[in-house]
């Protein structure tokens, strides 16, 4: 496994943003905005995607409790319908880093797309969070916080697994949708269902 950078740049304070549950049917997407303090590190950081649900867990509260200054940022299923999936993902990150209790200088964004926020410079790091330090603990806070989010609504509407799925498109999720309908936390702007299934309103 290569080693991570911290992080883009070293002249200014650099904040690392990541999003989760772009491709998901239902629930909000959640964005994570993390600027590291100098020589932080642990052996399990790491993208999000290559770390186990226990190991995100632990990684999750090392970076809360030792980064300089971390911040999460949510547009529900309402604001992706609204103003498209893309866009609430660069939402979701504006609203992270407008929460951060450091101003940031500049921004590493996972992706290869980003708005501009304010007048910060920024970069787009195609699998940054397999590259720097700073995304990779932005993508862990951002799927831990989404996980969070979706195993407690999982609670109200558990016919749906979400407490497994976390909201993407799984054949049992799939499935459930086709049985019961829609909930108010999936995405009308999504197919929820293949072509050759009609879905019940």
């Amino acid at each position: 496994m290569a080693k991570l950078e911290s992080q883009y740049q070293t002249v200014f304070v650099e904040a690392g943003c990541d999003e989760a549950g772009r491709g998901c049917l239902a629930g909000p997407v959640v964005a994570a905005a993390v600027i590291l303090k100098e020589g932080m590190d642990h052996p399990l950081l790491n993208d999000s995607k290559q770390v186990s649900e226990k190991n995100r867990n632990e990684l999750r509260k090392f970076i809360e409790e030792n980064a300089r200054a971390w911040a999460v940022g949510i547009c529900s299923p309402e604001e992706i319908d609204d103003i498209n999936i893309l866009n609430a993902s660069f939402l979701a990150m504006h609203k992270a880093v407008a929460a951060l209790r450091v101003e940031p200088g500049f921004l590493s964004i996972d992706g290869n797309r980003f708005n501009p926020y304010k007048n910060i410079e920024f970069a787009c790091v195609i699998k940054g969070d397999a590259k720097y330090k700073n995304i990779a603990a932005a993508s862990i806070l951002a799927k831990t916080h989404r996980d969070e989010i979706m195993t407690r609504l999982a609670q109200e509407y558990p016919e749906y697994g979400w407490e497994q799925n976390m909201g993407y498109p799984t054949k049992k999720h799939r499935q459930a949708i086709y049985e019961f309908g829609t909930t108010i936390h999936h995405r009308k702007s999504f197919r929820q269902l293949p072509e050759q299934l009609s879905l019940k309103i």
